[in-house]
């Protein structure tokens, strides 16, 4: 059995709303990841089988690799390649009209960028889902767990705890197992919780095959990426005194290696198969906005997040990020290598921790 962790009158009121209001709209972060497209359409398949008129929108487009996902065409980018009035006016005329505005996998309108005004002036109700910590004060309704793997698993508790589980399909299964298993990196962080892997049993029994979507979302990738990968690899920095690795990647190498979206998707990762690498930092020029952009990742104990808030992000313990207008890399990495003297402390203890862990085999 599933344990109850939300408020059961936060789902009798938004049980009320689907049976009361008909147009929905389902909001996800700028630069979407899996969590944020998977959440997004299985609340968009949800809906649309309460017959609600369902729309999902982002505020510039997802990577390739998740575009596999069953509904992903139908979603409105406010801002794409082509920066299309028509996308823009469209956003604004759905938002405008809709009568609950549903926001997922971010915890303030500021992770929205421009969408962000539309929906203070929007005149509806709004339901924030979510399990990054802090969340804002801005919605009618607020469903917020920072001990959650990802916004799918509370989606999936949300979804459940209305009573849609013998109704779900596995089209919505495979949106929540696909934001799940990118959440958490395929379940090596931010996931040794044992109903995690109940609600994957779950999920599986709805009939998704989760190698194939496995192979979908890691093995989809053109033969550039891997040029690129191999390239961002050899120019490392390696810091063992600090336990910690830095990637970059420049405007320059995206425009040479033809970089589409989500090109770099788990590079930030690669490090921490290193031995004695605790946290691993990626720095990457934006192609849209004059910033950077910085990734962190670290293994056990070490708070990536509380780096990320020395640059104005956040995010949780093993994975979180930040971004900075108006600089280069090269500015960014020496201010990120200063930080680290002052955690250096702290990696060195998760190292030793690390090294400490053994496992014991029991007799039966």
């Amino acid at each position: 059995m599933l344990q109850t962790i939300i408020d059961p009158q936060s789902v009798s009121q938004f049980a009320a709303w689907v049976e009361q209001y008909q147009k929905f709209v389902i909001l996800g972060h700028t630069s979407p990841d899996g969590d944020a497209v998977g959440s997004t359409l299985a609340l968009y398949h949800y809906l649309q089988s309460k017959g609600k008129q369902a729309q999902v929108v982002m505020p510039n487009v997802f990577p390739d690799f998740l575009k596999w996902l069953p509904g992903s065409d139908s979603v409105i980018f406010y801002r794409n390649a082509s920066r299309s009035r028509k996308n823009v006016e469209r956003v604004e005329q759905v938002i405008r009209e809709a009568e609950v505005i549903c926001c997922l996998d971010f915890n303030e309108l500021s992770r929205i960028d421009e969408v962000g005004a539309l929906v203070e002036q929007a005149d509806a109700k709004i339901l924030l889902l979510d399990h990054h910590l802090n969340p804002g004060d801005f919605a009618d309704l607020t469903i917020s767990f920072p001990t959650q793997s990802s916004t799918c698993e509370l989606l999936f508790r949300f979804l459940y705890d209305l009573g849609h589980y013998e109704e779900m399909t596995v089209t919505e299964a495979a949106c929540i197992y696909t934001g799940m298993m990118t959440d958490t990196g395929g379940f090596t962080f931010n996931s040794t919780r044992g109903e995690i892997f109940y609600i994957v049993g779950l999920l599986l029994d709805k009939g998704i095959n989760k190698d194939v979507i496995y192979r979908k979302v890691n093995n989809s990738y053109t033969a550039a990426r891997l040029h690129l990968q191999g390239e961002v690899l050899s120019r490392m920095t390696y810091l063992p005194k600090y336990h910690t690795a830095i990637l970059e990647l420049s405007k320059e190498q995206q425009e040479r290696q033809d970089y589409h979206r989500g090109d770099s998707e788990g590079f930030v990762n690669l490090p921490l198969g290193i031995k004695d690498v605790i946290f691993t930092c990626f720095l990457r020029e934006d192609t849209e906005r004059d910033q950077v952009k910085l990734s962190f990742r670290s293994i056990g104990d070490f708070p990536s997040q509380e780096v990320a808030k020395r640059f104005g992000g956040g995010g949780h313990l093993n994975a979180s990020g930040a971004e900075r207008p108006q600089t280069t890399i090269a500015q960014v990495k020496k201010e990120f290598i200063k930080v680290l003297a002052d955690f250096k402390e702290q990696l060195d203890e998760a190292c030793k921790a690390e090294q400490r862990v053994s496992f014991k085999l029991s007799k039966r």
